[in-house]
């Protein structure tokens, strides 16, 4: 019962901060600043990768260590100097990734993308009929852009992604503004989330960004809670093999994150954020008796054993290969990267539900990730 009761107070908390501040943005709908609403509704928490502070009636926006931009609604102010003026709200743009499309889609925004690289391992039917029709343009991939294309969509900003192979010399031509969007560098599932509020300032729509993320924010954290009162941690390893090596995420990567929300050690302790290849014998030394395996690949047809077995016969002298724990998510069947990195929330409660299935309720169908049927 007072674990109902804490439940309860936390949510109408919650509620009461977000209604807290209607008065101010009811206000300011009024006026020609509707796209800038309270600061404290955009303001990172978890993101490491920008910041950003109210000057002159102007949003000022610092992604990475190089970029700035001044978010300004209206006639605004005078820019300060070393910063790029963006007027807002953006109503055209073009998408990089599918991390990138995952914040407009879960902002109901898809008018704003007029362009994206491509359609592989899309399924969202409404960006697959957008693109077919041409209201959304494909502009090729990274190192190959087509500029006509480009121009076609006639975005106002593009978000990039540095990581990328780049090519984007030519699109710096055309005079168009590239924003940086560093979503995939965060190391915490909420961090990569968060980039939804970044979304919202560009586009108008900070409230429901920021109440979007509350919630995220609030059934990740209740799981994360729950998970970690667990008496029994299991351990479970990533990855496979492809041309010789083994490639595991690092210590510091979010997944290894979300392992140990979800109540789980990763087999991996170290301090490296993306990872490195291992050989065989490496990863078997860490994983043999790990508790479970999670596999992330794009499998033709029906994943199984035999098949994990089939592409390294090695496999099965791993136990969680022999446990038949193998944790799995199939890309040409499921919209992982497409939305997944907005819904960490779910995410988690996948694992959650495979290593502790108590903390879940009992009919719980997972989103992405499944234990692999023997």
């Amino acid at each position: 019962m007072m674990r109902r009761l804490s439940v309860f107070l936390s949510a109408l908390l919650t509620l009461c901060a977000c209604g807290g501040g209607g008065g101010r943005g009811s206000a300011e709908a009024e006026g020609a600043a509707d796209s800038l609403s309270a600061l404290e509704f955009v303001k990172p928490r978890y993101a490491t990768g920008y910041t950003v502070k109210d000057s002159a009636g102007m949003r000022l926006v610092e992604v990475g260590e190089h970029d700035r931009f001044a978010l300004v609604s209206g006639e605004g102010g005078e820019v300060p100097q070393g910063y790029t003026r963006i007027e807002v709200p953006v109503e055209r743009t073009i998408c990089m990734t599918a991390l990138q499309l995952s914040n407009f889609t879960i902002l109901d925004a898809h008018d704003v993308v007029k362009g994206i690289t491509g359609t592989k391992n899309l399924f969202n039917p409404d960006i697959l009929a957008r693109t077919k029709d041409g209201r959304i343009v494909k502009i090729g991939m990274e190192g190959n852009f087509d500029t006509e294309m480009v121009l076609a969509a006639n975005p106002q900003v593009i978000l990039i992604s540095p990581s990328k192979r780049g090519g984007y010399e030519a699109i710096k031509e055309t005079g168009i503004t590239l924003v940086p969007h560093l979503g995939y560098q965060e190391l915490h599932p909420l961090g990569q989330a968060e980039w939804i509020k970044f979304v919202g300032m560009l586009i108008g729509k900070e409230r429901e960004a920021s109440e979007i993320f509350d919630g995220i924010e609030q059934r990740y954290n209740a799981l994360k809670e729950a998970a970690s009162k667990v008496t029994e941690r299991p351990s479970v390893f990533s990855g496979e093999m492809h041309y010789g090596t083994w490639h595991a995420v690092g210590g510091k990567n979010y997944l290894a994150q979300i392992f140990r929300d979800a109540g789980a050690d990763y087999v991996i302790d170290d301090e490296e954020t993306s990872g490195e290849n291992l050989e065989f014998e490496k990863m078997y030394a860490l994983a043999a008796k790990a508790d479970y395996w999670r596999i992330l690949n794009s499998y033709p047809g029906d994943f199984t054993y035999d098949a994990l077995k089939a592409s390294e016969p090695r496999n099965e002298l791993f136990s969680a290969f022999k446990e038949h724990r193998v944790v799995y998510c199939n890309m040409k069947q499921t919209p992982y990267y497409e939305i997944s990195p907005v819904k960490p929330d779910v995410l988690l409660k996948d694992f959650v539900a495979i290593f502790h299935p108590e903390l879940v309720e009992k009919d719980y169908q997972p989103t992405f990730y499944r234990l692999l049927e023997r």
